[in-house]
């Protein structure tokens, strides 16, 4: 059971550390970042701009759920569906961003994983 802790633990970290790559930089340029990962440069930047700062923030609540998965539950299984609810954001509404939808799917996926044999470990022991 701890190593699915440790490994999901790992897995939210690693995540919240790639959400911040993009959305620190986001904050401050965002037309950099934009370009950057193949979208067009956009005319009004408040609102990328705040995107990232979502972003920011959302990172912020995984990281409870990565240090006690058991404690926070809910916000555990909520770290994974965000995860799949960028992937479908992303896929359908703007596939020219599809290295986001990637980068969600990859650790919607592992984390999801890790969350399912967290559990089942759980209730064997």
């Amino acid at each position: 059971m701890g190593n699915y802790a440790a490994g999901f633990r790992a897995m939210v970290l690693l995540g919240v550390v790639a959400n911040l790559l993009f959305a620190l930089p986001a904050v401050f340029a965002p037309n950099a970042v934009i370009t950057l990962v193949g979208g067009a440069a956009v005319v009004e930047t408040v609102w990328p701009a705040f995107a990232a700062w979502l972003l920011i923030l959302l990172s912020l609540f995984y990281l409870p759920a990565a240090f006690d998965p058991f404690h926070y539950r809910a916000i555990a299984m909520l770290a994974v569906l965000a995860r799949f609810a960028g992937v479908v954001f992303f896929t359908l509404l703007y596939p020219q961003f599809v290295l986001f939808a990637l980068m969600d799917l990859f650790f919607g996926v592992t984390q999801g994983v890790l969350l399912l044999l967290l559990r089942r470990a759980e209730k064997t022991a």
